[in-house]
């Protein structure tokens, strides 16, 4: 049974990083279009990101509707996961040293491709139960007017965010907390679950409390204890850089010839880590109540420069100042060993090791912790796309007996994947994410006239010096059925006018 198991494994695996590879190279053509489409608007309306962070959005009356910071530390919080720690680990042993320059080119232009979904998701979301409800299906069946694949997106991204990806990261979490502190994974597993519990049974609002108050200290607090690390060992930094720069072109003399594993491995790790044009962080954006859909775009877009610009940059600085990685090649051929075991290649311990050069023996608890936090904060942000994928699955309405059904199924397969081995999970959540993600982008280049409507429609105002105000009616957008309502209320219209940029 065993082996059946594992020949079942690896089919998976085989499908989905054949899958990966090509949504990968989709993702980037994706990422550079709509860059050039946007005018590389996520560089030009950087000072505008900060601002609408903090200003951008408020909690609306009776809790419709979330802050732009409280939706942006629900999308963070899927986001920010484990790949932006053994990721990117992973990204250098394959690629070398240069697989960290692609991937921060992959994640700038991600950002674009976090700009078009993410406004897409504000466009054509739904008021439900007194909350903002939308992502993937809710643009594809409001914009495209095609139910069938809004129903298979949806039924994919409920099963993958409800009974698979959980169970992953709490794998991640129990063997963490096993190979730093000894403690037995069933007692780790139920700790986790107990908590996850916790948080998702108080619902949406617990859910973004947990999130705003957790996500913005571990990524500060991580990237934090990198710069330390990085900054003590200033005397290396310019050779740091130059060896990262002369390696991503293959001008270095031992990596220069691994150039194609470090493009390769550096988007599809910059890909995977942020989910950019997967439409994972489309469910947060569309919580959000802003007075204008772009705004939300612009928001979510520096998710992007958060996960891999920061977060991982941080990671793979870390670990290549203080020589903390090995590089080997597919057919085991050693191109560099650095103060670290032969055999250690991906994963967490990387970082670990980095940070014990400076701080001995703090390495593995911080590190432990940090990928704890990553984790558990992603459980939760899986458990409100799952949540919003099933509402959308009862005929947008919410059905209390299907939620618990979801929450009982989230705990049962968050505390079982904490204390068996998860590879048949990777494999499989491996899948459901390629087929979202080609969902996803087909989606988004369909509906990119109407992106382009909702851009060329906030520059306008911003350029005439107003306060972005949507009305999808004069733009000639249909389905938008949200905005409509809110434009004949009122109250609710004199609210989003006073919203500040």
């Amino acid at each position: 049974m065993s082996d059946i198991m594992a020949r079942i494994t690896e089919i998976l695996q085989a499908i989905g990083n054949t899958g990966w590879e090509w949504l990968a190279y989709l993702a980037l053509a994706l990422g550079i279009l709509f860059t050039v489409v946007f005018r590389v608007t996520q560089l030009r309306r950087f000072p505008t990101m900060m601002r609408l962070i903090s200003t951008g959005g408020t909690m609306g009356k009776d809790g419709e509707g979330i802050s732009s910071f409280q939706a942006l530390s629900m999308t963070l919080a899927s986001r920010v996961g484990v790949g932006a720690i053994a990721g990117v680990a992973t990204a250098i042993a394959a690629g070398g040293p240069g697989a960290i320059f692609w991937m921060a080119v992959t994640g700038f232009l991600g950002s674009a491709s976090s700009y078009a979904e993410s406004t897409l998701a504000q466009v054509y979301k739904r008021k439900i139960d007194g909350e903002h409800r939308g992502g993937i299906p809710y643009y594809i069946y409001h914009g495209l007017k095609l139910r069938w694949l809004a129903v298979v997106a949806a039924l994919v991204a409920f099963l993958a965010y409800g009974f698979l990806v959980p169970g992953i990261q709490s794998n991640n979490i129990s063997s963490t907390v096993e190979y730093a502190f000894g403690i037995d994974p069933w007692i780790t597993a139920t700790i986790v679950t107990a908590l996850l519990g916790f948080v998702i049974v108080g619902g949406t609002k617990r859910i973004v409390n947990v999130a705003q108050l957790i996500v913005p200290f571990m990524a500060v607090g991580y990237i934090v204890v990198a710069l330390v690390v990085i900054f003590w060992n200033f005397q290396d930094i310019p050779e740091t850089i130059g060896l990262i720069l002369s390696s991503a072109f293959g001008a270095h003399e031992v990596f220069g010839g691994i150039l194609g594993f470090a493009i390769t491995w550096g988007i599809r790790r910059a890909i995977f880590t942020s989910v950019a044009g997967v439409g994972e962080g489309t469910y947060g954006a569309a919580a959000a109540q802003v007075s204008h859909p772009a705004k939300q775009g612009l928001v979510q877009a520096f998710s992007i420069y958060v996960d891999v610009l920061f977060v991982c940059m941080a990671t793979g600085l870390l670990i290549v100042a203080t020589d903390s990685y090995n590089v080997i090649t597919p057919i085991g051929e050693v191109l560099h060993q650095g103060h670290i075991p032969a055999d250690l290649v991906t994963g967490g311990a990387n970082a670990q090791a980095a940070i014990d050069t400076v701080f001995p023996g703090f390495g593995s608890v911080f590190v432990a912790l940090a990928i704890f936090l990553f984790a558990f904060t992603s459980q939760v942000a899986f458990y409100y796309i799952a949540s919003s994928n099933l509402i959308f699955l009862t005929k947008e309405k919410v059905n209390e007996k299907a939620l618990w059904v979801l929450k009982i199924g989230s705990l049962v397969i968050s505390f079982v994947g904490g204390v068996i081995s998860a590879d048949m999970m990777w494999a499989a959540g491996d899948i459901g994410y390629v087929v979202l993600g080609f969902i996803n982008m087909i989606s988004i280049l369909l509906l990119l006239p109407v992106v382009i409507k909702v851009y060329k429609d906030y520059e306008r105002q911003r350029n005439a010096g107003q306060n972005p105000v949507f009305h999808p009616e004069e733009l000639g957008i249909k389905g938008a059925d949200f905005w409509i309502t809110a434009d004949q209320d009122e109250e609710v219209k004199e609210e989003v006018r006073n919203l500040t940029t």
